[in-house]
């Protein structure tokens, strides 16, 4: 017994039916064809296939001369030939448009069939593929759009000699029923497969840029402290290893563990940021763990906690110290164990990741107190990274305010280029309770107020032009701000004119002799201000 024709088979025997029509004229039993092929489409999962048949019809059927089914990528806004017949590869490979471009992206953005009766008098025929070469361009030539729920797809192009105006008119809108049919298939396999890769590929790329963000050496700083955190997180990052970081409130906690995670080995797992402090108590549980559906009022269905969705990669935990006793017993167990419940479950929920936590609290003087487990302590204590506050790297005040000076400016679109010697030397003298995190929102808004693109003393806030907390003469009174304004002119001058007093008191619209006055109230010597060798003065 026989094995049973597919509906492909079909489509072919028909074909081969009307290989005895020469001319390609003969339009007789189409909607047979058509069933068929709709038949093939319904049954075949694999677009491809789909398409030969299609392409087959034309080539075959309507002796069409050449063909190509071009897909649409709209993320890059490019047309480009997916499937063809009577083109070389080559050929083929040039067949790129954008939308509005040439016939073929002519309809692709309007979705309206065209239908041009000959070639050569249609200047919207680019021959983009070359397949002419000057020749053939006495040929007709059509397009229609593959559509579907009213976004065009694609487009199926047809090109051969006609003499009857009526067959290419049939044939096109036999082709737009073809396309028509192909329409679904096609918007799936947009979206599955050039849409997917497309979301992959920029997933990747956000990902590189976050790896380039926080790697080791883009965390700012060259004292000798943070050269010793650089080698930390090198060594430490290789493992898998639960690292402690400890140090002031605003000293980049948070950076040194993404420089971690995006440098370690799963670097391609998620990187789960957990602030302990930020929420109440009672609901802390639940977005570590997660929950079960009808635990507590509210738990309408089943939520998973920070724990899970850090699942193979890292989960960073920030400010630690804040947990309740009852957490931290839990915390403990998934550090030994990597398990744990969700509220209200009893099944073992299993996860393979890093923790990292962090803290500015005394854990040591937490466990005296009976705040702090000490069991708990010493398993987050495998690796210990201390951060140092900024008034210790005293040296990297300046490459950070350059470096927030850079980024904010860029940010609000202002040109703000460089720190005046005055203000860098307030900078320098302030001691930054609130680490690098104050010094960025110094920084931010020095450069909101900076109007020449230099950031002057006058620029940074009051706390920082105070004598008790800079060193500085200048109190913070009226006179006290003029004068701390002049002081800033006569050092910018004398700065911009190598030490020349004369050119310096020119600028400022003063008389030498003034200017050596104020100077001398000021105890500003010239020569600082000279750079190499002395510059003569007139």
């Amino acid at each position: 017994m026989g094995q049973r024709k597919s509906a492909s088979d079909h489509v072919d025997e028909e074909l081969e039916d009307f290989s005895h029509c020469f001319t390609g004229e003969c339009r007789i039993n189409v909607l047979p064809t058509l069933f068929k092929i709709s038949q093939v489409i319904a049954e075949s999962e694999d677009l491809e296939h789909s398409l030969d048949i299609i392409l087959r019809v034309m080539h075959k059927r309507l002796k069409i001369t050449r063909g190509a089914v071009t897909l649409y990528d709209r993320a890059s806004e490019t047309i480009s030939i997916h499937r063809s017949f009577g083109l070389t590869d080559i050929e083929k490979s040039r067949g790129i448009y954008s939308p509005g471009e040439g016939i073929t992206g002519e309809v692709v953005e309007s979705g309206e069939a065209i239908m041009v009766p000959h070639i050569a008098d249609d200047q919207r025929f680019l021959d983009r593929t070359r397949a002419h070469d000057g020749n053939g361009l006495n040929a007709s030539f059509f397009c229609v759009p593959i559509t579907h729920a009213k976004k065009v797809w694609g487009a199926i192009s047809a090109e051969r000699v006609y003499h009857n105006r009526n067959l290419l008119k049939q044939d096109m809108e036999l082709v737009a029923t073809l396309g028509s049919m192909i329409a679904p298939a096609v918007e799936l396999y947009m979206l599955e497969n050039v849409e997917k890769v497309r979301l992959e590929n920029e997933n990747r790329r956000l990902h590189n840029e976050l790896k380039q963000k926080y790697k080791p050496e883009n965390i700012i700083g060259n004292s000798k402290p943070m050269q010793d955190i650089y080698q930390l997180i090198e060594k430490v990052s290789s493992t898998k290893a639960t690292v402690l970081v400890l140090g002031e409130s605003g000293v980049g906690k948070e950076l040194v563990a993404s420089a971690i995670h995006y440098n370690s080995p799963t670097s391609e797992g998620p990187f789960v940021v957990f602030n302990c402090a930020a929420l109440p108590e009672s609901i802390v549980e639940s977005e570590l763990f997660g929950h079960e559906k009808g635990s507590f009022t509210g738990a309408l269905a089943q939520r998973k906690g920070r724990f899970e969705m850090a699942d193979g990669g890292t989960i960073f935990l920030d400010e630690v110290g804040e947990l309740s006793l009852p957490l931290q017993a839990k915390l403990l167990r998934v550090l030994q164990q990597r398990t744990f419940e969700r509220v209200g479950g009893s099944k073992p929920v299993r996860v393979d990741l890093r923790v990292i936590a962090a803290t500015n609290r005394d854990l040591p003087d937490m466990i005296a107190k009976g705040l702090f487990r000490e069991d708990l302590y010493y398993r987050f204590n495998v690796f210990p990274i201390t951060i140092p506050p900024l008034r210790e790297r005293a040296s990297d005040v300046i490459l950070l305010a350059d470096h927030f000076v850079t980024q904010s400016a860029q940010a609000m679109g202002k040109d703000v280029k460089r720190i005046s010697t005055p203000a860098l030397n307030m900078l320098m003298a302030y001691h930054w309770p609130g680490n690098v995190r104050e010094l960025e929102n110094v920084i931010e808004r020095a450069v909101i107020l900076a109007d020449d693109g230099v950031i002057h003393g006058y620029n940074l806030p009051p706390s920082l032009q105070t004598s008790a907390e800079t060193g500085t003469s200048f109190g913070c009174g009226l006179e006290a701000k003029i004068q701390a304004v002049e002081y800033e002119m006569i050092v910018e001058a004398l700065k911009d004119h190598n030490g020349n007093t004369t050119e310096a008191a020119r600028e400022l619209g003063l008389t030498r002799r003034i200017l050596g006055l104020r100077m001398e109230k000021y105890n500003i010597n010239y020569k600082t201000y000279r750079r190499g060798a002395a510059a003569g003065e007139s």
